[in-house]
């Protein structure tokens, strides 16, 4: 199924997570207070997504708290707590689920969601148990957008592909390191949005290394370039384009994410 905008689609960049101390002098004033973070954020940035909530089962008490931080009215994108992707129970997922679409109705309510991110780590295979697992997870939380991110080559295929479409949900594409096993560069979209994760190229510390140095990557001019081909591509058959960097060290991916910014004004695929 393709899905044709009726007009150009609203492309967003934004990165993943905000709440960054060492981010001031880059993208905060020096000295500013954390709870002010998110209102700078949403006069550069249209668009966030939310991270915490992989790690903490977010409360829609905090959500709303988060929503009234913005001075501007930015979306939001949310990411799927690790119940639900990395520390799956069999036994009591469904109760997971149950407890995180409370926790973020209010973005639900607001209008501000854009989509939930589903991030399945490289061990998430293609097998059997997985597969039933997928279908099962993506049917109860379909009343919300979904998009889903595979870290392991295996679930690029058209059987998957069309499965995501037939549901109307989302295929994650990533930049990353080029590593055996990883998924391949990819323009394809499967719903009325089109997400995009950066998340660094850094070969080196990619396996080995913590969450922070894993990510600790600066993408070059040259390198976001490359990018404006696939998002016009992407933006013939989406309604909605969301980019996000995660490559947070040093401010990096607040740097790309308005590199990109400019970027695609140029290319008029964004206004300026």
């Amino acid at each position: 199924m393709d899905f044709q905008p009726e007009t150009f689609p609203d492309i967003r960049i934004g990165t993943s997570g905000f709440d960054y101390p060492e981010w001031e002098d880059v993208l905060y004033s020096k000295g500013i207070s954390r709870k002010g973070y998110l209102g700078s954020y949403s006069e550069v940035f249209s668009t966030l997504e939310l991270n915490f909530s992989y790690y903490t089962m977010p409360k829609a008490e905090n959500i709303r708290e988060l929503i009234s931080r913005t001075r501007k009215p930015i979306d939001f994108s949310i990411k799927a707590n690790q119940a639900l992707t990395h520390k799956i129970n069999p036994t009591n997922w469904k109760e997971s689920v149950s407890e995180y679409t409370k926790g973020i109705s209010p973005l639900l309510e607001e209008g501000r969601l854009c989509a939930v991110l589903l991030e399945f780590p490289f061990s998430f295979h293609y097998h059997d148990d997985e597969r039933r697992y997928l279908d099962k997870v993506l049917k109860e939380l379909a009343a919300f957008p979904l998009v889903v991110e595979f870290r392991s080559a295996e679930w690029f295929n058209s059987r998957v592909f069309d499965g995501l479409k037939e549901r109307r949900v989302g295929l994650c594409a990533l930049d990353m390191p080029r590593l055996e096993g990883l998924p391949p560069l990819s323009d394809l979209v499967t719903a009325e949005i089109a997400y995009v994760r950066f998340h660094g190229r850094n070969k080196t510390t990619w396996w080995n290394g913590d969450a922070g140095t894993r990510y600790e990557y600066l993408y070059s001019k040259d390198e976001l370039e490359t990018w404006i081909p696939r998002l016009e591509a992407m933006s013939t058959q989406a309604k909605r384009i969301r980019i996000y960097f995660n490559n947070h060290r040093n401010g990096a991916a607040a740097t790309n994410a308005k590199e990109l910014v400019a970027l695609a004004t140029e290319a008029k695929l964004m206004k300026g």
